[in-house]
């Protein structure tokens, strides 16, 4: 064998070396990281509050990280106080409702979605027509949480928030009033307990908005009925203008909606307004 082919032998040779020994190294890195990270992850399934401590830093440092890439504070759980939900997702006649509530009182679809939703589920629970407590809201405030007339009622039904207190407090107190769900809860609850005592959908009416008669109420009964009217229209799939009828006779007659027993009826002051 000549020099220059010893040579080139001894360069692949030692290349091979190389390469072996790089192989070696890399692969025994790879190992080294893959048991640390085995004995971090055995150290943290028997110590909770370390692994709590490294979730707690990592969700710090991400926020950190948003919180520079959007320039503001930023709060991921703040989702959870949002009183939404999309249309699309509820039943159709829920939804129709829903659009269409939206369309003639000016509010985004999302939170009226969630209202619609709630009443369904309330009207269930107390044998109200769902439709009944959203013809309410709508003539109460047309939707505002945060509405508030000047003798004091307050919220998407307009309870008296003074005189109801005690209903209140299961729900951490008077300000929840403006938190729409629990303005809802409670209005129906004063309505359920305003019908009962009424013995009639239209007593219940005039209970709830303080009336002492016909003539003292303003035609608020009517005004309900005939947004309830066209509600359960809507809900049927009909063809309702948002604009409102102006001749009487335009605006369909309704069934009463059931009447739980009287004898539930609560003791006390029994008044929306």
């Amino acid at each position: 064998m000549t020099a220059i082919n010893k040579l080139g032998s001894g360069i692949v040779v030692f290349v091979k070396d190389v390469a072996n020994g790089c192989f070696e190294i890399a692969h025994n890195g790879l190992a080294m990281v893959g048991m640390v990270a085995a004995l971090v992850l055995g150290a943290l399934s028997f110590q909770p509050e370390l692994r709590q401590q490294g979730e707690t830093a990592l969700l710090g440092w991400l926020q950190q990280r948003q919180i520079v890439a959007v320039g503001m504070e930023v709060e991921p759980d703040a989702i959870e106080r949002a009183t939404a939900t999309n249309p699309k997702d509820l039943p159709k006649q829920q939804a129709a409702v829903a659009f269409w509530l939206s369309k003639k009182y000016k509010v985004a679809p999302e939170p009226i979605g969630a209202l619609v939703a709630e009443a369904y589920e309330l009207g269930e629970k107390t044998k109200l027509d769902p439709t009944l407590i959203l013809a309410i809201m709508a003539v109460e405030s047309s939707f505002n949480p945060f509405a508030q007339s000047p003798v004091g009622a307050q919220g998407l039904m307009q309870v008296m928030t003074k005189i109801h207190t005690e209903k209140y407090e299961g729900f951490g107190g008077n300000l929840a009033a403006f938190d729409p769900v629990t303005n809802l809860r409670v209005g129906v609850k004063v309505l359920q307990e305003c019908i009962r005592r009424a013995g009639s959908i239209e007593g219940g009416l005039r209970q709830y908005v303080g009336a002492t008669s016909d003539a003292t109420e303003g035609g608020y009964t009517a005004k309900v009925l005939a947004e309830q009217a066209r509600l359960r229209q809507v809900a049927l799939g009909g063809n309702v203008p948002l604009v409102t009828p102006s001749a009487p006779s335009q605006i369909p007659a309704i069934a009463p909606a059931p009447i739980a027993p009287a004898g539930d009826v609560e003791d006390g002051k029994i008044a929306a307004l």
